[in-house]
Parts: structure tokens; C-alpha cells; sequence
């Protein structure tokens, strides 16, 4: 991707969060990128292809991002921090894509849905199966189902309050970490 293709995405998901997929035009979006709203169309062939490319995109990162944390892990323990560091991270760089996520996820098209959706389902499983490395008593769905109640903890962060980053990560951390019994 390019990087003026990745700033637009940017400016778009900012301006999705504060407004709505739908509360914001092409004309508006391109303004707010120094275009014209036509010129946005060079970039991106619809503003549903942007919404569509933002979620994937960034789910695509989060599961390699993870799997790579998984792999350079020494161990289940090792793993699930590593992926508890990398989640915060995620969390705080990305606040308003979570937004988007959760407020225009029916806006987004049916392909790149079911795209997202998988993704999505692949990066649970990711941490499922370091739960259950770490506690062998675990089914799979309750380790799934820990993993979900973890995300909702963590992709908190743009309804939470206003912390500094640095302490809301620390906060983060300690919390996770004591739902994941790892404190």
C-alpha cells in the first residue's frame, strides 16, 4: 500500500469514527485529505472499498502481527504476553478503527465482510490455542470465549477514560494479565 493510499485510510477512519460511514461524503473525506472528493476515486474505487480496505487491512495485520508474537515465543506464558503487548498496542494506535468496526459493520460489503470475518475468527483462534497450551482443561470454545471477553477488555479503549497512553497501556497489561491468569 502506499503511503498516500495509507494516509487517506487514516483521515477516512478518523473521520468515520467521529461521524459515521455514512455521516461523511466523498467531498468532505477528500477535503479533508487536500483532494478533491473526485480525486479520491485515483485512490480508491468507492468509499465502500475504503471502508472495506481499512477492515481488512488492519485485520490481516492483527493476525500476522499475532502469529509472528506466537512464533518468537519461548513458550504458552511467553505467547499470550507477547499477544497481550501487541493487542495494547493495537488498541491505542488504532482507537478509531474499533470504532468504525463496531458502529459501520453493516456498512461494510458482503465480501469483505465475510474476508474480516475469518480473519477475525483465525485471530481468536490464534490466542484460544495459547490458552490451552497454558491450561489443558480448557475446550476449545471456553478458550475462545476467554479470548472474546479479553478483546471486549482491551478494544475498550476508545469508551475508556482518558489516560495517558503509557498509563492506559500499564492498565491494560495488569488487567489482562490477571483475566488471563498470568499476574
Amino acid at each position: 500500500m502506499t503511503p498516500r493510499r495509507q494516509q487517506i485510510l487514516d483521515i477516512a477512519a478518523e473521520l468515520f469514527a467521529a461521524r459515521g460511514f455514512h455521516g461523511v461524503s466523498v467531498a468532505e473525506l477528500g477535503s479533508a485529505c487536500g483532494i478533491s472528493g473526485p480525486a479520491l476515486y485515483k485512490h480508491f474505487e468507492s468509499k465502500d472499498a475504503m471502508l472495506a480496505e481499512m477492515l481488512v487491512s488492519i485485520s490481516e495485520t492483527l493476525l500476522a502481527e499475532g502469529r509472528s508474537r506466537v512464533e518468537h515465543a519461548g513458550g504458552p506464558r511467553e505467547a499470550l504476553e507477547a499477544l497481550v503487548e501487541w493487542h495494547i498496542e493495537f488498541a491505542i494506535e488504532h482507537r478509531s478503527l474499533i470504532v468504525v468496526q463496531d458502529r459501520d459493520w453493516s456498512s461494510l460489503p458482503d465480501e469483505a465482510r465475510g474476508r474480516v470475518r475469518a480473519l477475525q475468527r483465525a485471530y481468536v483462534d490464534v490466542w484460544a490455542t495459547q490458552l490451552r497450551h497454558l491450561d489443558a482443561s480448557l475446550s476449545p470454545e471456553t478458550s475462545r470465549t476467554r479470548a472474546h471477553v479479553l478483546f471486549g477488555l482491551l478494544n475498550s479503549t476508545p469508551r475508556a477514560g482518558r489516560l495517558p497512553d503509557p498509563q492506559m497501556h500499564d492498565v491494560l497489561r495488569d488487567m489482562a494479565h490477571g483475566a488471563l491468569g498470568l499476574a
